[in-house]
């Protein structure tokens, strides 16, 4: 372990920092480096990666690859010599949401009985479960599973897959996922199999894909995205949902609303249920 504790952080646009983190998961040197990646402010379109080496070399390939990245900042912090491995780790506690509890590997002792355990750690894929807009959706969903069954469920940016996986956990038997980032599509499967869930995720770009078209029309469709992609794949998860069908919608600020909503009440959705996580907004939404 390194004599001073580290904190690595980058900051830059979605792509250079999705590509810097899938150097850091094919550095075999730094398979087991603890780093997340999220987006920090979706305005400016910023996305930030904070990692926190257990070593010397460790600290100084993560740096290295983040520096060799045109379009971050990067900087290296150190940290209180004080359980500082500890200190990082809470920064991703177990989440509860329901009947769901989602928790990494450091917090494997933490299980509680009688709820719904999902194995989710931090990594190149997006949706760990502790962002505000996973956790909107997995209490919405929540919500709906104490009156309603959902046979066919489709999860649109898949990320972790952690959506689909809690569908699948809860009784789905047609749970599957979709994400146009292939490193993500891997992970889910992989979350997948470390869940005991029987899902299927696919790299594709939109719904018209033939593995994901052959499951349609869906009782429930998650897309936890962006405000963007919601606005324009509003007209495909339409499409793709039955006539009573629900989508959940994440991923979005609470600012955005009404321009998403814009795009999903014109095609018969009705609002049922808005959560808020400080400022981002999940929506529940069925299809007329």
């Amino acid at each position: 372990m390194s004599e001073s504790a580290l904190q690595v952080i980058a900051r830059g646009e979605r792509e250079p920092a999705e590509t810097a983190a899938a150097m850091i998961d094919a550095d075999p040197m730094l398979e087991n480096a603890t780093y997340s990646i999220l987006e920090e402010d979706e305005d400016r379109g910023v996305w930030r990666i904070d990692a926190f080496p257990t070593s010397d070399e460790e600290a100084e390939g993560i740096a290295a690859i983040l520096r060799a990245t045109p379009g971050l900042e990067v900087i290296v912090e150190k940290l209180a010599d004080a359980d500082w491995l500890a200190m990082s780790l809470s920064g991703l506690p177990p989440v509860e949401a329901g009947r769901f509890f989602v928790y990494g590997a450091h917090d494997q002792g933490k299980i509680p009985e009688g709820r719904v355990n999902l194995k989710i750690d931090a990594g190149a894929a997006f949706g760990t479960g502790h962002h505000g807009t996973t956790v909107g959706c997995l209490e919405a969903f929540d919500n709906l599973l104490a009156t309603e069954t959902f046979e066919k469920v489709l999860d649109v940016g898949c990320g972790t897959g952690v959506l689909a996986i809690a569908a699948a956990k809860t009784g789905s038997p047609i749970a599957v996922g979709t994400d146009i980032d292939e490193p993500s599509a891997r992970i889910a499967n992989e979350n997948a199999q470390i869940n005991d869930a029987k899902c299927e995720f696919y790299f594709a770009d939109g719904l018209s894909d033939a593995r994901i078209a052959r499951h349609a029309p869906y009782d429930l469709v998650f897309a936890n995205i962006l405000a963007a992609p919601l606005v324009f794949l509003a007209p495909e998860i339409g499409a793709a949902l039955k006539s009573g069908g629900v989508a959940i919608l994440s991923g979005l600020l609470r600012t955005q609303e009404e321009r998403v909503l814009e795009a999903y009440v014109p095609l018969g959705f009705v609002v049922e249920q808005t959560i808020h996580h400080d400022a981002w907004t999940a929506l529940q939404l069925r299809k007329k």
